[in-house]
This record gives structure tokens, C-alpha cells and sequence, in this order.
């Protein structure tokens, strides 16, 4: 087992069960109905308590991407990427990309959600598709 694995919080725990599912699934306010990721037991935009967990689509554009080239983390040898995705219902999240880098930048791509298996434990990855 690496060393790498996230902490999870009772925030979270449903959102790692739907990466092992392959079908990612996000908190959500149930007032004003933002996405709160990461997940956070009160709303930033209307200081709600309640929540619901909604699926996504896992469809996004790259926001920003950089390819690591030193070392870090041993889980991680180099060369690695690391990408900012903006998902099609909102949020923002952090992956890696799958498949083959392209050429020139990433930004503005459009990308899909793919899952892929890591030291032992499922979690997403974008692919380009565009």
C-alpha cells in the first residue's frame, strides 16, 4: 500500500464510494442548490447545514494543467500530471489526466472523466476528447 491515500472525513465518505461506483457524485447545497466541493458540512454561499449528494456528469473543460518533473511523492514517479478541471454543472476539481498527453496547451480542452485504478484504490482521471 503507498503512501499516498486521501484522508477521508464524514464529509467525504460519500463522494469516495461514488469514485468506487464510477460515478461521481458531489454534495450540494439544499437551500440555494451550489455544489460544495470539496465537501464541507456548511454552505460558503448561503451558510446552510442541510445537504444532498448529486451525480455529475464527469463532461469539463481544462482550467490548468502542469506535468511534474521531479519527484515528490514516491507513489508519483515523474513525469506526472495534475490538472484543474471545471465540470460541466460547476465545480472545480483536481485530477490527472488518462491516455495521451496532447500536444501544446490543455487549456479550454474538453475533457471526460474516466476511472482508473491507483496503489490499490479507484479514482478519477480526465480524458480529452475534443
Amino acid at each position: 500500500m503507498g503512501k499516498t491515500q486521501p484522508i477521508k472525513s464524514i464529509d467525504d465518505v460519500r463522494m469516495w464510494e461514488s469514485i468506487e461506483r464510477e460515478q461521481l457524485e458531489l454534495m450540494a447545497c439544499c437551500n440555494c442548490h451550489k455544489f460544495r466541493y470539496p465537501p464541507a458540512p456548511i454552505c460558503a454561499e448561503c451558510l446552510c447545514m442541510e445537504t444532498e449528494w448529486k451525480p455529475v456528469s464527469g463532461k469539463g473543460k481544462v482550467v490548468s494543467w502542469v506535468v511534474f518533473h521531479r519527484k515528490y511523492f514516491d507513489d508519483f514517479p515523474p513525469p506526472y500530471n495534475a490538472m484543474t478541471v471545471r465540470l460541466e454543472e460547476g465545480p472545480l476539481i483536481v485530477t490527472n489526466l488518462t491516455g495521451p498527453e496532447p500536444e501544446g496547451s490543455w487549456i479550454g480542452r474538453e475533457v471526460k472523466l474516466e476511472y482508473v485504478v491507483h496503489d490499490g484504490r479507484k479514482q478519477h482521471a480526465a480524458r480529452i476528447v475534443d
